[in-house]
């Protein structure tokens, strides 16, 4: 991190809309440049531009966060360092601990700034039970008043609380203060009714949408499973554990079975099988030797290695993985919620215009009354509540997000789920994606005169000893018990393939190397997957394709994706070249580009970015650690739940629960219908709004009509925008 450089954590930070005020607050401070808020780590960014006066800037972030969100701390990244060991704010996930506490310690999930839970349901339901008492039985009017009054106070008193306090902070014009306004306007016109089930549904509403955001809200923090907590260093002949920062080029290390590799080298000793899913995504294990490289985030599965790092742990591929997801999220731009920013300039308007008729008129007409007009002006308010849009859009949303969510299609926030309608580009990773991810023997191939079932029974005995995927492939097609007393000379040729002695007859399983060493004429196999070449007795026998297997539902995905619209789809893979050809081939992708790492991926997302149209989102669906840097890239990232990473689930917008492509044309189709809806909604009630707002200010409109325009559309935009969850033809 460059020394101008300064980060926080921001502790307790769970609204997206506070985050993006801070952002704007903090842009504002002169000396400082960059400013960036991610909701996702909780992290405050930006560039100090001279830093003599770090100290005052930090002292001015502190004061506008204790401004705009007294319950969120505010602490620097170095500090929460020191708080939870091992560097960890280097990448932006300091305070780890913590946050996992924070978002998994509470199962009622307490929504924004913890009002959720029990304890705000416990609150609506009192507040809700003293209404509806008031509501159905008969009561003297002071008692009336009282009971509509207390129940007004236990559902809406933080609403009141939060206007009042966000006056106080010149942060006039927002949510609460129009509901507050308009709450109590109602009860000046002796419509108490009116006033509490305004604030009621407000609040179900804003309770409703914070548990279904928290619900699919994680902090990205778990992608920490990928860092290596410790290094083996080899101080002369002993190993001693240290952090991987402490290991400086050159030094050697060791990597015992089953231990993550720490750092970026060059294996000097041992031979081992690693696994490298978690960084190529791809599932068959590498073997490595003296002199191969190797990466950090490797599992080593099986050998001893002694390793010589060529790289310190900052330039290490799984700090640059850390990194790349980090940055990415900070460049996603937060969709600002439709409601605040139509408040932003719908309510200074109408307050003012409401205020306006309860004064003038009385000072320059004849005959007009005070008490008249200002009855006018608080019909005014009642109707001008945009209750009706308040609650139904974030509905429509969160009905969008359970009727997806019931097809097997978790959203994790309603502005994903608008980006949905402007997908023009859809970019796939391959395994795990579009195929299985699992190897399956899928040809068989025998020559001179053998038999199928008795080259798989050659490379079954063979392949006996291995564990290696290949290896259990073969067995499995295989599916017979194997007599291993009839195997005798087992001899593994590094690099090439078994040799070994099968009921009397000498065999030979493996590459084509191995073929030509022992002399034997082979054809060359030009296949996508595994060709493994049999012979017996030095005579060739044929070939077994070891290959991944395309989900059956790809193709339809691909098909349903063109028929939605969608300009183009992609396919990134770390796969071959000829693998990579053979699977576009068949789905009938438009483009693909094979033998990626992680970074290239990035690379190619940033260049497909620049096609889509102005409005246009760019989507990736890929299901591996290594794709979560892109998934976070991407406008929309996606991620397949079922055998996915827990990485690229955390870093995806949308996770596929059921692991099937074709899932994603439902989600687009169910974004769509929801669009429709909610702007049904809006232009429904803004239209009756607009309507009564002028038969209200001419005198025309009574309280009742200003009910309907109030509640009854609320009501009858609530009930089409649970329409969202009908998904049967979806």
């Amino acid at each position: 991190m460059s020394n101008n450089r300064k980060e926080y954590i921001l502790e307790g930070l769970d609204c997206a809309n506070c985050a993006a005020k801070i952002e704007k607050k903090v842009s504002e401070i002169n000396g400082l440049e960059d400013a960036s808020v991610n909701f996702v780590t909780k992290t405050l960014s930006f560039h100090v531009n001279q830093m003599e006066g770090t100290d005052a800037i930090a002292s001015q972030v502190k004061n506008i966060v204790r401004k705009l969100e007294p319950d969120v701390k505010v602490i620097e990244k170095a500090a929460a360092h020191k708080e939870h060991g091992h560097g960890h704010d280097d990448h932006g996930h300091a305070d780890h601990a913590h946050a996992h506490d924070h978002d998994h310690g509470h199962d009622d999930h307490d929504h924004e700034h913890g009002q959720g839970g029990k304890k705000e349901l416990i609150k609506m339901i009192v507040g809700a039970a003293i209404f509806a008492v008031a509501l159905i039985f008969q009561f003297q009017t002071v008692v009336e008043f009282a009971l509509f009054f207390i129940s007004y106070l236990i559902v809406g008193g933080e609403v009141l609380l939060k206007a009042v306090k966000n006056i106080f902070r010149g942060q006039v014009f927002d949510e609460n203060f129009l509901m507050t306004v308009a709450t109590i306007g109602a009860f000046a016109i002796r419509e108490f009714p009116e006033g509490v089930a305004v604030m009621l549904f407000y609040q179900i509403g804003e309770y409703v949408q914070g548990i279904a955001v928290n619900r699919s809200r994680k902090s990205i923090t778990e992608l920490m499973d990928i860092r290596p907590d410790y290094a083996n260093l080899k101080v002369g002949n002993d190993t001693k554990r240290v952090d991987p920062e402490e290991v400086a080029v050159g030094d050697l290390i060791l990597v015992k079975p089953g231990e993550r590799v720490p750092l970026d080298g060059k294996v000097v000793e041992g031979r081992s099988m690693v696994d490298t899913s978690a960084l190529t995504g791809e599932s068959v294990p590498r073997e490595v030797e003296t002199d191969s490289e190797v990466l950090s985030g490797f599992i080593n599965k099986n050998g001893v290695l002694t390793i010589e790092v060529s790289k310190e742990f900052g330039d290490s591929t799984v700090t640059k993985i850390l990194d790349l997801v980090q940055n990415a999220s900070n460049r996603k731009a937060p969709t600002e919620n439709f409601i605040t920013k139509f408040a932003r300039y719908y309510t200074p308007a109408v307050v003012i215009i409401a205020a306006s008729l309860a004064v003038i008129p009385p000072l320059v007409m004849e005959g007009a009354t005070f008490s008249e007009w200002l009855y006018r002006a608080l019909v005014f308010l009642v109707i001008s509540c945009p209750c009706a849009l308040v609650i139904s859009i974030p509905l429509g949303f969160f009905g969008g997000i359970g009727g997806a969510s019931k097809r097997g299609v978790l959203v994790k926030g309603s502005n994903y789920l608008e980006a949905l309608n402007h997908v023009d580009i859809v970019v796939f990773d391959k395994t795990g994606t579009l195929t299985k991810g699992v190897f399956k023997v899928t040809e068989i191939e025998a020559k001179n005169n053998f038999q199928k079932d008795e080259l798989l029974e050659f490379a079954a005995y063979a392949e006996s000893y291995s564990n290696h995927p290949i290896a259990v492939s073969i067995i499995k097609e295989y599916g017979r018990d194997i007599d291993q007393d009839q195997i005798s000379g087992y001899n593994e040729i590094a690099g090439h393939g078994i040799k070994v002695n099968v009921k009397g007859r000498e065999i030979l399983a493996g590459n084509r190397k191995l073929m030509e060493t022992e002399g034997i004429s082979a054809d060359l196999i030009d296949a996508a997957g595994t060709v493994v070449y049999i012979a017996a007795d030095k005579k060739f026998a044929g070939h077994i394709l070891i290959s991944d297997e395309i989900k059956e539902d790809a193709k339809d995905a691909i098909a349903g994706l063109k028929q939605l619209g969608i300009k183009k789809t992609v396919m990134l893979t770390g796969d071959s070249r000829s693998i990579a050809e053979k699977v576009s081939r068949q789905l009938g992708l438009d483009e693909f580009y094979a033998e990626l790492l992680p970074n290239q991926k990035v690379d190619e997302i940033e260049k497909l970015d620049k096609e889509k149209s102005k409005k246009g989102k760019l989507l990736f669906v890929g299901d591996g650690i290594n794709d979560a840097p892109v998934l976070a890239r991407a406008d929309v990232g996606i991620a397949m739940g079922a055998l996915g990473s827990d990485a690229a689930i955390e870093a995806a917008d949308v996770v596929i629960m059921t692991d099937e492509p074709s899932k994603i044309v439902s989600g687009i189709k169910m974004a769509k219908r929801t669009r429709t809806i909610v702007w049904q909604n809006i232009i429904f009630a803004m239209a009756v709004k607009l309507i009564v707002l002028g038969l209200g200010a001419g005198g025309i409109a009574t309280i009742w009509e200003a009910v309907f325009a109030d509640v009854g559309v609320a009501l009858i935009a609530v009930l089409n925008a649970a329409r969202v969850l009908n998904v049967k033809d979806i």
